[in-house]
């Protein structure tokens, strides 16, 4: 049972860390207008320490405010309508499927879902006709609850959330409380109504719909026989619904989670946390929903579908003829320039628009297939994530000093050396680490590039695609020269997603853990004709400041744990209660890249 609230940061609410005070700023979807990112942008350098990150949730993070400066930060986030209500500043956690409707995949774009769920949270609008007023509640749930809406492709299903809407491509959606969804497909069961089928059997003589509307005696009591199903949806359970009710299904879902919570007399913070006597039940979040006039049909197994990748970087063409150009953060982090580049280029590609993803990555829709190669040269000469074989990806760091007391060491300019280590055995072309090796020109011109958005003012930064931007004749990343010049498409399906991480979970404050792209990194075999890895994947990376490993990621992992200010322990660690699967290996951080190579049996 938790003891208290949760201390989530957020807006409002600022984290006093090391290097000054933190806000936590919720994007909903990661969504931004080219207008509000350069509101973000203006924020960070005049109030905080001028760069950006982040989080797992598509939200962004500033660092180093000044203690005082917390009413003109709200004033300028209202301005920008990044702040619409004081009261929901925190539980405006919306994840969302970051290519949806613009790559052609998946049953439906979900950006009007995650607009309208958003109204919900922050209207205090009535909930329907017989349950007028009861999304006023939604005010009280915690920081770290977590909306999932994905367009039918399985990416951001698979994140752990508490309330996950998936995109059927009947036009419906499938709603469940709990955690990510084992299996391949969404699929109703033998013999269920679809709430549009029980809709249409329904519909009167003047065309007005029975459905959403409190008329639930006109269905035909279609899915009311399913609705004594007591099971808990934590168990794989869920229930169809009409896409039109969706957002507001997804709202009254989070409402029912609020009264277990009092049922409980516990301070949950997350649904899986419910008592198991005060599970969220098929049965009763469905009466919920016909109390507000939204029929839903149970379904008994509602597994993911059949891909749950994040986005990879490169070009991503679109239906309409247009290009997206998907773009990950060494670390998580980007500086001021580095933003006012990529909102520069939102404008630019015609959209307007900018998406923050959970795997701290950035989209950036609507280009002309003739300008997204120059874009994304760009991007790279910034010292910005172009290709899908950056070594960067899938490389994770706590805070690390200077911004966290409890850290032993500065992890990120470690991981990031350890990532040049990388770089530096690519470009000598033996596909092995150079542990320890001095930086090169190339790798000294990439630190430069990018030291203000990765934390390291040693300089020790290798961006590979920044260093073959940068110096003619460098080989550091032939892959990334070869999609800037060519315009190769990177194949969206081809990484990885990143296991579900702890941040959410954890009875501490979580102030800037990253791994950067959600997909592993350092592939073993290449990468396929399509822009997607090859052969078995390796393993995550998670390089941490002290033992609580804050945001380490679920299922197997690579653990480098600093036991000193250059000292670290290497270990894979597994699922299973996070328990080491390998005996342990000190080393010093030049020596980080070989051993986590050998842990992984990459070298």
């Amino acid at each position: 049972m938790r003891g208290r609230d949760d201390a989530c940061p957020g807006a409002l609410r600022l984290h006093p860390a090391d290097d000054g005070s933190l806000a936590r700023i919720r994007v909903p979807g990661g969504l931004l207008t080219a207008r509000q990112a350069e509101a973000l942008g203006r924020v960070s350098e005049e109030l905080g320490d001028g760069r950006l990150d982040i989080t797992s949730r598509g939200n962004a993070q500033v660092r180093g405010l000044a203690a005082g400066c917390g009413a003109e930060l709200a004033a300028r986030l209202r301005t920008a309508g990044l702040l619409p209500s004081d009261r929901h500043d925190r539980v405006r956690n919306i994840v969302a499927s970051p290519l949806s409707g613009l790559d052609g995949r998946g049953h439906a774009d979900v950006v009007a879902w995650v607009r309208e769920l958003d109204a919900a949270l922050c209207g205090d609008t009535p909930a329907g006709p017989a349950g007028r007023g009861e999304l006023s509640a939604l005010s009280g749930l915690s920081g770290r609850f977590l909306f999932a809406l994905d367009d039918g492709r399985g990416d951001v299903a698979a994140l752990d959330a508490d309330v996950t809407l998936i995109a059927t491509a009947d036009g419906g959606a499938v709603l469940r409380c709990g955690g990510p969804l084992p299996g391949p497909g969404v699929s109703p069961p033998s013999g269920a109504t679809h709430p549009d089928t029980a809709a249409r059997r329904a519909r009167r003589t003047d065309d007005s719909d029975p459905l959403g509307r409190g008329a639930e005696a006109n269905t035909g009591g279609a899915g009311a026989a399913s609705l004594t199903t007591n099971g808990s949806m934590a168990g794989g359970g869920g229930l169809r619904v009409r896409g039109e009710d969706a957002p507001r299904a997804a709202a009254l879902a989070a409402v029912e989670f609020l009264t277990r919570v009092r049922e409980s007399g516990t301070r949950a913070w997350r649904v899986r946390e419910l008592p198991a006597e005060h599970a969220v039940t098929t049965g009763g979040l469905a009466a919920r929903l016909a109390g507000a006039g939204i029929e839903a049909v149970p379904v008994e197994h509602t597994p993911a579908p059949a891909s749950a990748a994040p986005p990879a970087p490169g070009s991503v063409p679109g239906p309409n003829g247009r290009h997206a150009l998907s773009i990950a953060l060494p670390l998580g982090r980007v500086s001021a320039a580095q933003w006012r580049l990529l909102t520069t280029l939102a404008s630019r590609g015609g959209a307007d628009e900018l998406r923050m993803t959970p795997w701290r990555g950035v989209v950036l829709p609507g280009f002309a297939p003739d300008d997204a190669p120059g874009a994304l040269s760009e991007l790279a000469g910034a010292g910005l994530v172009t290709t899908p074989d950056s070594p960067w990806l899938g490389v994770g760091a706590c805070t690390g000093r200077p911004g966290c007391a409890k850290s032993l060491a500065d992890v990120r300019a470690d991981a990031a050396r350890m990532v040049a280590d990388v770089t530096r055995g690519r470009a000598a072309g033996t596909g092995r680490v150079a542990a320890g090796a001095p930086d090169t020109p190339d790798t000294a011109g990439a630190s430069a590039n990018t030291a203000g958005a990765v934390a390291d003012p040693a300089g020790t930064v290798a961006n590979t695609a920044g260093a073959v931007a940068r110096t003619v004749g460098a080989v550091a990343d032939p892959a990334g020269a070869v999609a800037r010049t060519t315009g190769a498409v990177a194949d969206p399906a081809g990484a990885v997603a990143e296991p579900a991480r702890r941040d959410a979970d954890s009875g501490h404050v979580d102030t800037g853990h990253v791994v950067a792209g959600g997909s592993p990194p350092w592939p073993v075999n290449g990468t396929t004709s399509e822009g997607g890895r090859a052969g078995p994947e390796p393993l995550p990376v998670y390089v941490s400041g002290c033992e609580r490993r804050c945001g380490h990621p679920g299922g197997r992992w690579v653990d480098a744990l600093a036991i000193g200010d250059t000292a670290y322990r290497v270990t894979v660690r597994g699922a299973g209660g996070d328990t080491p699967e390998t005996d342990s290996v000190d080393v010093t951080a030049e020596q980080l890249a070989g051993a986590v190579a050998a842990a992984r049996g990459t070298t």
